[in-house]
């Protein structure tokens, strides 16, 4: 059996992959020691028995979102094109991962979105509102629900938002992701055990990134919670487009190498000083900054 089929990529675990083909789960491995694929990938694959495969190329992908750190860099999904993050009322969350995230949706050319979910808990709400308005001033959207307590009104607000996307839910352990995701694709659990299985990773894994199809055409990706976001692969010239809140401001500085750090006449150093863009804001970009210079990889 040799026929060369194209599949998508639906679960990933290690160096084990999960490719659907028609409707048909494929166990896939690559060729050699290669991890490059990531889940959303399109890939072209070689029939090595009744349900395992072998992986030949990877289709030119859209978009690509991945996290990195000084050493390596790890494969989140590919061919997304929006990004929800997920943050709640309670437990707390870290603006540090929102921001980052943000930051590698923009560099990705990802449509990025926010969802502050557990509203019920009203007396963490203002907080929480407070947190996540740094954000919404900046013009990405952020969608209020409660997954526990108002389940379909969660359904109602996200489905419209998802329909016709290849999308991703990011964040934190402990925010209601894996809630909502249940919500949206009520056989979530079935299918997972079954990718599980088929990824022969065992019964109580969940720790692995996986696609779902949804019946408006869309499909979702749940990733497992991290609770650090490294971009090291991002260059500078990246990281200032990255921050959208800069734009405004980029081409008005006195010189034109300024790296926005403590350079004389700097437009978004003067913009931080008169609170046009949030302080907060500007030391994540100077610690990308120091980051994107230490890569060793």
């Amino acid at each position: 059996m040799s026929a060369a089929l194209t599949g998508t990529i639906i679960a990933a675990h290690g160096r084990h992959y999960l490719a659907e083909v028609d409707g048909r789960l494929l166990q896939s491995v690559t060729r050699g020691k290669k991890t490059n694929v990531a889940v959303g990938d399109l890939v072209h694959l070689k029939m090595t028995s009744a349900d395992q495969a072998v992986i030949e190329s990877i289709a030119e992908r859209k978009t690509l979102l991945y996290r990195s750190d000084q050493y390596k860099s790890k494969l989140l999904a590919a061919n997304l094109t929006r990004l929800f993050i997920v943050v709640a009322t309670e437990p707390s969350f870290a603006d540090d991962l929102v921001s980052r995230s943000l930051v590698a949706a923009e560099a990705a050319g990802i449509d990025a979105h926010l969802i502050l979910n557990k509203v019920d808990v009203e007396e963490q709400l203002p907080r929480a509102r407070e947190r996540i308005g740094v954000y919404g001033a900046l013009g990405y959207p952020v969608h209020e629900l409660s997954a526990r307590a108002h389940p379909q009104h969660a359904v109602d607000t996200l489905m419209p938002l998802l329909e016709g996307q290849s999308s991703i839910f990011i964040g934190q352990s402990g925010m209601g992701k894996s809630s909502l995701i249940n919500l949206l694709v009520p056989d979530a659990e079935i299918a997972t055990r079954e990718i599980s299985a088929a990824l022969d990773t065992g019964k109580h894994t969940t720790t692995f990134t996986r696609l779902y199809r949804l019946p408006n055409g869309g499909s979702v990706i749940d990733s497992p919670g991290f609770q650090e976001f490294g971009l090291y692969h991002l260059s500078e010239g990246m990281l200032e487009r990255a921050f959208r809140d800069f734009a405004p401001y980029l081409g008005g500085c006195k010189f034109y190498n300024c790296r926005h750090l403590s350079e004389p006449q700097c437009a978004v150093l003067g913009a931080v000083e008169e609170g046009k863009i949030a302080r907060m804001r500007h030391t994540l970009y100077a610690q990308l900054l120091h980051e994107s210079s230490q890569t060793l990889y």
